[in-house]
């Protein structure tokens, strides 16, 4: 019997939801579903679409597993146009021929609107909305210094954003009076154009592009209808979206007023089989160019096929943003469109912070609102918007700096029917009741609601939810760090501090909960010893908990070969050194990349070459970089007065000594720096974690900003200071971060969460209201005193040495790692070949090496018979084991290298590159159980160890 089509055409966010909800709905083991997508690439992250331009992987960004569509009898289709929609004969048509459908649901979203201005085509008319829009653009911008983008709503400031990213001056064009006219009002459009043109953006507003022709000094020339020009090598176009309805129009279905597929309530559109979801639909002639509404048309859609009553009775358009590192959000009515409105402000000229408050003409309730530079307050005002909950009696203190009589709503006076996550429709109640069942982590509440796994803009509420649900059920709130120390890292790091603690064996008997430790606290304790005594990070008793980067002092890439990067301090570098570099870099037959800490990284070593590489460094002058650590990695500066004739300060000078001040101190987090020798910026110093630039008075110093994933910009948090004072606050401010962060907490993240804001750290670091000021002082220059340059310290240690070896019974590197051409360079290959299969023959005890070569509590690596054997030596269970060394889901030889320790009973390893926990009992992966590498039986014997292949009813199928 045949079963029902459900054919889905497009595999954009929303498409792929509807799939997951057919799955949800069961559908998928009646009906026979099939997706057809037009891009080759599998359903991903439209909302997080600029991190693909900052170096994440489209594999990343992707919204499932690859097998979810095998896995639930789905057939996808990719790269596959569908051509034109048969109403009479119920099938769709591509270019490779027909598909019958029983239900169809057309999701193809939209797509960028490009205004027909003359000139509009090659790089002059580039657009940002796919993946393969990014790497166009991304070509593009090879060779080009200026990037122009028209529109100044909320995609056109992402494309601005990801220009930006690739090192382009920025000019953004919009034709309304302020950027995002539809979501902020004049004062809101104000403050976010203040703070993007401290970026070092230009903004134009009001301003009407005429035509695009030739430029003279740069590709292409815009001409302005006022008569103004502007040169820039490359323009990308985002002036809005217009609905993708070309198939539905072709086929005869209705349409909205503007455009649009027209649907019902039902999300039917005016073909009872034909279902319309996402920006392709209109709904009361309303598109909605949210992802959070087409989620709930797709879960409308999917319910109604599968014969529920369903509705979409429309959605909620707030927003929640950052842009360019800028907070922006918007509530509901935020432009007061109901007559009668009364409106609250709170303008920060200083800082470009705007705030407005919403209310009924009654005052008896919270109808929108507009931010901009702190969407701290979002949630708030989104739960007294969505919840009609009754307003304080001065509304003023909903906007109100914190500390000033500000409201903060606890999550406990939220209804039951409050939405926490809009993206997938889930109330507190629903929140609750998960909790209810069992969820007692954050990880498993999102695996079990998916809230939060959306946009994310929901994550600190459902975090607060949590917290608040389990304190009410008399549940302690584990903030442990893990399984082996109920503390928080600064716990920690106070009781390291206060007790003289100098081991982690120290501490895990002292405040731990017993066992190995894993490769969450063990790293952490690692960062806080090396904090808070600045010993060598290789010494014997460290060794065991350091990360791969770490213990190896490079850092490994996706194939198991390590990058070298000396420092390169300030960015200056004599000829010889460089020399020098390039000497190297072709003995070894290394790839070369400058970064953008003004650095030379060297790809592409292997584990037993790097003490030769760096013997060859030191003995040229170079010293350890510490990119592989939580450290200090770079202070990067312009050339400043010494060259620039706009300089006003010696820029150089400054990054220098910042840098050999500060090198090898260990934190949290990365910590970068900048120095810039006049207002022009050229070093990017607002986008560090401490930033100084410098006036004719001194040094402003700015902090805790960072780029990554989630850039943020440095805030202004003293002015025109001395050397002397630039330093001392610059000591205390470090140090009472290293002391007060979470774990892996960078500074702009530690900041947000600081009772206070900047102005407490203020009061901290500049008026001592802690009275800690000199004791933090003191902790940094007892650092800066017993720095000591790791590498340096390693090759004068010959037992320090042994464990540069790729096998620590042959000489042979590693076989499967290959090297081939690229741009007349080299990169280091994925591995070629897994290693070899367990042993089939008799099991014998075959010997492979000392006792002597193994590192108690760590790996070591083997070569055995043309198969890499991981040895782990655990001496307080006074055992070792044998597992293969090859990662099955890197295809890299690296599980040797992981760090070693337990996890609910079972003595683990994980990888050190993406982290998976493997049983040392017998090769199962704990996060996937269908993965499993090899084991072997393993002894000490007679001071050698020793190893067989596991009975046969033990060994993986």
């Amino acid at each position: 019997m045949r079963k029902d089509n459900i054919v889905i055409i497009g595999n954009g966010m929303v498409g792929h939801y509807c799939a997951e909800q057919l799955v949800t709905q069961g559908l998928h083991e009646t009906h026979q579903v099939h997706v057809f997508g037009g891009e080759t690439h599998h359903a991903y992250d439209r909302v997080h679409l600029t991190e693909y331009m900052v170096g994440q992987s489209a594999a990343a960004l992707r919204l499932h597993k690859e097998d979810f569509h095998d896995n639930h009898g789905l057939t996808l289709h990719l790269g596959a146009m569908v051509r034109r929609i048969d109403r009479a004969a119920k099938e769709i048509v591509t270019d490779t021929g027909a598909f019958p459908y029983d239900k169809l649901v057309i999701a193809t979203g939209s797509f960028p609107f490009v205004p027909p201005v003359p000139g509009n085509s090659g790089t002059a008319g580039l657009v940002y909305r796919t993946l393969d829009d990014l790497d166009i653009i991304r070509a593009a911008a090879v060779g080009a210094s200026h990037g122009v983008v028209i529109g100044g709503g909320l995609l056109g400031l992402e494309a601005a954003n990801a220009i930006k990213a690739l090192g382009l001056d920025v000019a953004v064009v919009e034709f309304a009076p302020r950027l995002m006219p539809v979501q902020l009002d004049d004062g809101g459009g104000a403050a976010l154009r203040h703070r993007i043109e401290q970026l070092g953006l230009t903004v134009l507003t009001a301003h009407a592009t005429k035509e695009i022709v030739a430029g003279d000094s740069k590709r292409h020339k815009l001409v302005f209808a006022d008569g103004s020009e502007l040169e820039t090598d490359m323009v990308v176009f985002s002036a809005g979206i217009r609905p993708q309805d070309a198939l539905a129009r072709e086929a005869g279905l209705a349409l909205g007023a503007r455009g649009g597929i027209a649907v019902d309530d039902h999300c039917r559109t005016s073909d009872p089989d034909i279902f319309a979801i996402g920006e392709c639909a209109a709904w009361n002639d309303r598109i909605f160019g949210l992802v959070a509404p087409g989620y709930t048309m797709a879960r409308t859609a999917a319910a109604v096929i599968g014969g529920e009553d369903a509705a979409f009775t429309g959605a909620d358009m707030s927003t929640k943003l950052k842009l360019l590192g800028v907070d922006v959000g918007s509530i509901g009515d935020a432009h007061g469109a109901e007559p009668g409105s009364k409106s609250y402000r709170f303008i920060g000229e200083g800082e470009g912070a705007y705030r407005r408050l919403v209310l009924s003409p009654d005052g008896s309730r919270v109808t929108g609102a507009i931010l901009v530079g702190d969407n701290s307050y979002y949630d708030t005002i989104l739960q007294f918007v969505q919840n009609a909950i009754k307003p304080p009696a001065d509304p003023a203190a909903l906007i109100l700096p914190k500390g000033e009589g500000a409201v903060l709503l606890g999550s406990d006076a939220l209804p039951d029917t409050a939405t926490i996550c809009s993206c997938h429709n889930v109330s507190k109640g629903a929140v609750c009741s998960a909790i209810e069942a069992g969820c007692g982590d954050l990880a498993s509440l999102k695996a079990s609601t998916k809230a939060s796994t959306g946009c994310g803009g929901c994550a600190a509420l459902l975090k607060s939810v949590f917290e608040s649900e389990l304190t009410a059920r008399g549940i302690v709130v584990d903030r442990s760090i893990c399984e082996h120390f109920s503390h928080t890292r600064q716990e920690l790091y106070s009781l390291v501090r206060v007790h003289d603690i100098h081991s982690f064996e120290e501490l895990m008997a002292q405040h731990g909960n017993g066992g190995l430790g894993c490769d969450i606290c063990k790293p952490a304790v690692a960062s806080i010893l090396a904090s808070a005594w600045n010993k060598p990070i290789m010494d014997r008793a460290y060794v065991p908990l350091q990360d791969t980067n770490d213990t190896f002092m490079a850092n490994m890439q996706k194939n198991g070969t390590y990058s070298v990067m000396p420092r390169i301090a300030g960015g200056e570098v004599s000829p010889d050194k460089l020399i020098v570099l390039g000497q190297v870099a072709k003995k070894y037959g290394l790839y070369t990349k400058i970064t953008g800490g003004q650095r030379v990284d060297l790809f592409g070593a292997q584990l037993h070459q790097l003490p030769d590489i760096w013997a060859e460094l030191l003995a040229a002058g170079f010293e350890t970089g510490h990119a592989y650590g939580k450290s200090t990695r770079t202070v990067k500066s312009c050339v400043g007065s010494t060259w620039c004739r706009y300089g006003v300060q010696d820029s150089v000078s400054k990054a220098l000594d910042l840098e050999h001040r500060y090198k090898g101190l260990r934190a949290p987090h990365k910590l970068k720096y900048a120095v810039s020798g006049c207002t022009r910026e050229c070093a990017e110093a607002q986008s560090k974690d401490v930033g100084v630039i410098a006036t004719e008075n001194g040094w402003n110093l700015y902090v805790c900003g960072n780029g990554g994933m989630k850039p943020r910009h440095a805030e202004l948090f003293a002015t025109d200071l001395d050397d002397a004072t630039l330093i001392r606050y610059i000591d205390r401010f470090l140090m009472f971060y290293i002391r007060t962060a979470d774990r892996l907490q960078r500074t702009s993240v530690w900041r947000d969460n600081l009772e206070g804001g900047l102005d407490y750290l203020r009061d901290v670091i500049i008026n001592d209201s802690l009275g800690i000021a000199a004791e933090l002082e003191a902790q940094m220059q007892a650092v800066v005193d017993t720095y000591e340059c790791e590498w340096a310290n390693a090759l004068t240690d010959a037992e320090k040495l042994k464990r540069f070896r790729t096998f620590v019974n042959d000489s042979r590197p590693d076989p499967n790692v290959r090297v081939v051409p690229e741009r007349d360079q080299v990169k280091a290959a994925d591995n070629l070949t897994e290693a070899a299969p367990l042993d089939s023959g008799p099991h014998d005890w075959t010997s492979l090496c000392t006792e002597a070569d193994l590192v108690a509590n760590s790996g070591v690596v083997a070569w055995h018979n043309g198969a890499q054997v991981a040895l782990f030596w655990v001496p307080d269970r006074g055992r070792v084991y044998a597992i293969d060394n090859h990662d099955p889901f890197s295809n890299a030889n690296v599980l040797g290298r992981g760090i070693l320790g337990d996890l609910k009973g079972h003595v683990v390893v994980a990888s050190p590159l993406y982290k998976q926990h493997f049983r040392l009992e017998d090769g199962i992966c704990l996060e996937d159980e269908s993965k499993r590498v090899a084991v072997w039986d393993a002894r000490l014997e007679g001071g050698r160890v020793e190893i067989r292949a596991k009975v046969p009813e033990l060994v993986p199928a």
